[in-house]
């Protein structure tokens, strides 16, 4: 390329990329623009524009003196916009995590850190779905409001509190104009639980571990004695059956596992009769495993397409405030019993929690598919019914009707 080429590639890309700056801020302006007119806004702006063209060709004043009343109305309502909304917002819940049926209860902070005063607006604030929405006067430089407000809870869920929104707009609502403040935050509103008194769940206890069939040099299941082997620990040499037999002879130990309570929540629609039968079913889940957290088991959760948080009780709630049905191609409480034997095929307890749209074959096949050796309990929800007990292969299942039958129908598995 010759110097006369590039001189004049060079200024060709400068403005092409001025243009292409250009053209962005205009689509932003627009944009913004087309945010700040209202709906109601556009139908009287399309008035005006007919009524201007019409009178203008017709020669009908009323025509022209009624473009001139909806113009200047537009025009008046515009004003409105002018002002500043430069508060300083902070959004406090005093409690982040309720129950079902709790109130969660939190103050709205506007604060006017400028040197002007900032004219009334409107503050909206999403809470979920829906939202509330506060009226602000006329705020002086260094002055502050503050708006108080509860948030009723009705069904458990993750409830996204925020980005608060202050609103500047007239009266007529034809023009707004949205300024987007703070971060949302996050309320988790927990299913109900119950709890259980320390026998509750003895009989799913496992504190020392199940035997499995690997033999180990070193546990705390005595199996066997062998022949020594080089390398073998000198500590666990049986020293009585050394002197009678002439042979070093060492302790054999049969490995146990690991004390692992897991617990599989159907969450596919059609194993629940309704929408209570599954909330019944989660929080019959929440209480089995917070009672096993208490008594310092290792907990796992699984539903059919993931696994849950578990680690701590908080942590356990807060993911069963997210639970919803899953997509029905992923299978019943069947296949959930699949997923956990490939999955945790070292579990030593599984409680299995469905609702009554469960038949007994459904649970004997998913119990059959349970790890080997693991102790099995089947909870059934089942809004309304009485609770009482009954055999399924080698599982215990429990129906239960209302949560606070939970407690008793586990006692009659102990009886």
């Amino acid at each position: 390329m010759t110097t006369e080429a590039l001189g004049t590639a060079i200024p060709s890309q400068d403005r092409r990329e001025r243009l292409e700056a250009t053209t962005a801020h205009a689509a932003h302006w627009l944009r913004g623009v087309l945010r700040v007119v209202r709906p109601a806004a556009w139908v009287l702006i399309a008035g005006a524009v007919v009524l201007w063209i019409a009178g203008g060709a017709l020669g009908w004043w009323e025509l022209t003196v009624a473009a001139v009343v909806i113009t200047t109305l537009l025009a008046l309502c515009a004003l409105f916009l002018i002002g500043r909304t430069a508060y300083d917002v902070e959004l406090d819940l005093t409690r982040t995590r309720v129950v079902v049926g709790e109130r969660a209860v939190g103050a709205l902070t506007l604060s006017n850190t400028g040197t002007r005063a900032i004219l009334p607006s409107r503050v909206v604030l999403p809470v979920g779905a829906g939202r509330g929405e506060f009226e602000v006067n006329r705020l002086a430089p260094g002055s502050s409001a503050e708006e108080l407000f509860a948030i009723p809870t009705t069904r458990r869920a993750v409830v996204a509190v925020g980005p608060v929104s202050v609103v500047r707009g007239d009266p007529l609502g034809l023009f707004e104009r949205v300024h987007r403040k703070d971060e949302p935050v996050d309320l988790y509103v927990h299913p109900r639980t119950v709890l259980f008194d320390g026998q509750s769940l003895g009989f799913l206890r496992d504190l020392e571990g199940l035997p499995a069939t690997d033999l180990s040099r070193d546990d705390v299941s005595f199996h066997a004695l062998r022949e020594y082997q080089p390398g073998d620990d000198l500590r666990h040499v049986h020293w009585k059956s050394t002197a009678r037999t002439g042979t070093v002879m060492v302790r054999q130990y049969e490995e146990t596992r690991r004390s692992h309570f897991v617990i599989g929540l159907s969450t596919n629609p059609g194993d629940y009769r309704d929408d209570e039968e599954f909330e019944l079913a989660i929080s019959a889940a929440g209480s089995l495993g917070l009672r096993a957290l208490r008594d310092s088991q290792r907990v796992e959760v699984r539903v059919q397409e993931r696994a849950l948080p578990s680690g701590t009780g908080k942590q356990f709630l807060d993911s069963l405030s997210g639970v919803v049905h899953s997509r029905p191609r992923a299978g019943g409480i069947v296949e959930l019993g699949a997923l956990i034997a490939a999955t945790l095929p070292l579990a030593s307890v599984v409680v299995l929690v469905c609702g009554s749209t469960v038949d007994a074959n459904q649970l004997r096949q998913a119990c059959a598919r349970l790890p080997f050796g693991a102790r099995t309990l089947a909870v059934v929800a089942q809004t309304g019914a009485a609770p009482h007990l009954r055999r399924i292969g080698d599982a215990d299942v429990v129906t239960v009707g209302a949560l606070d039958q939970l407690a008793g129908a586990l006692r009659k598995v102990l009886s």
